[in-house]
């Protein structure tokens, strides 16, 4: 029996969890649930959008799958996802991209695994805010050791890079290529610029290849070339190691190139702990609707039964996301080839398809 925290979330985060949640259900796979409410639900009922318990429970039971949670943007509280990470110490970001037959897309045959670091650069959240006493004295030292004048008003980001950090998440990386049979890493950086923070990165990458050579192919590229090489070749890439911030971006522009985020499935990880989530966020317009794409809820959940050793399960909950989807018969709006199709099914009855399909694969 796997004890698992499930988190569902704020916006649609309730129903594409609940969606994959059944999915995951119909495998067979023995699974004790424990909910706990994280984001705006929170709030309302415990004051705080992270609360304890939410920590405390994925300590206990070392894995978790969470919807998607609403972060206000440059006001209010500070991202819940970032918090979950720094304080169960989830340094991987994996953000497995697939082509599936049938989604609509410019591309065909991606499959693109991305690495992004997860606790360090601009998302360290280390920030001084203008005009405060902080902030001017920061700028005050800045001067003092580099010369280099900030304007007063400036709202500033700090971007830590270490090489203990470098070197777990290109670690991680390796071993993963290694492991699943995996022919190339490329290191995405801006060290022509950055020389001490994504020089050190790319430092640590080039050191790190050396252990692998002859195993597993090793590049680099600067990020605004990669992702120019990511629209023209994106065949010619296999897994991307990256520091935060061009985490993020990369990760999401490879979404576009096999369809969107709604395919997207993620896992985020650490030596002890791993939550999994869809790659997209809350879309709180679409509430209640029945309408949004469980299917990279589904994949997360896919990536979740790997991690948690049930590798036969997994394999049939992707084959029966993937024949759904190619079908195209019963899916979401977005799914379809003309969005506005009076024939697409709501979020549940999408997953009723996935399960119908797996039901089939245990009668046969």
């Amino acid at each position: 029996m796997h004890k698992i925290t499930f988190i569902p979330g704020d916006g649609v985060g309730p129903e594409v969890s609940e969606a994959a949640r059944r999915c995951i259900e119909a495998t067979k796979v023995a699974i004790k649930w424990e909910v706990v409410e994280a984001g705006t639900e929170a709030i309302k009922k415990l004051g705080t959008p992270l609360p304890n318990e939410v920590i405390e429970s994925i300590r206990k039971n070392k894995v978790a799958i969470k919807g998607p949670i609403i972060t206000p943007v440059g006001r209010g509280f500070r991202s819940v996802n970032v918090a979950l990470r720094k304080k169960l110490d989830l340094y991987v970001c994996l953000r497995p991209t697939k082509s599936y037959e049938g989604i609509p897309s410019k591309y065909e045959n991606i499959d693109i695994v991305i690495f992004r670091e997860n606790t360090e650069g601009l998302y360290a959240g280390i920030e001084f805010e203008e005009r405060t006493s902080q902030q001017k004295d920061l700028i005050d030292t800045v001067k003092r050791l580099s010369k280099e004048d900030i304007l007063e008003d400036s709202g500033i980001s700090l971007k830590p890079i270490s090489r203990f950090a470098s070197r777990r998440i290109l670690k991680f990386a390796f071993e993963y290529a290694l492991k699943n049979n995996r022919k190339k890493i490329t290191c995405v950086h801006k060290a022509n610029i950055m020389k001490h923070s994504d020089g050190l990165f790319l430092d640590e990458a080039r050191k790190m290849a050396q252990h692998y050579k002859g195993k597993i192919e090793f590049e680099d590229r600067i990020v605004d070339n990669m992702c120019m090489q990511l629209v023209l070749r994106p065949e010619n890439f296999d897994c991307l190691v990256l520091p935060n911030l061009y985490g993020d971006i990369i990760s999401d522009l490879c979404a576009g190139l096999v369809g969107g985020l709604g395919v997207s499935p993620g896992a985020n990880i650490g030596d002890k702990y791993a939550v999994f989530e869809a790659t997209h966020g809350a879309v709180p317009k679409y509430t209640g609707q029945n309408k949004v794409n469980p299917a990279a809820m589904i994949l997360s959940g896919v990536l979740m039964l790997r991690y948690i050793g049930e590798v036969k399960a997994a394999q049939q909950l992707e084959k029966a996301t993937a024949e759904v989807i190619r079908e195209g018969k019963f899916v979401t709006y977005d799914l379809k080839k003309n969005r506005e199709d009076k024939t697409a099914v709501g979020t549940s009855q999408m997953a009723d398809a996935i399960i119908r399909k797996l039901k089939k694969t245990e009668d046969r």
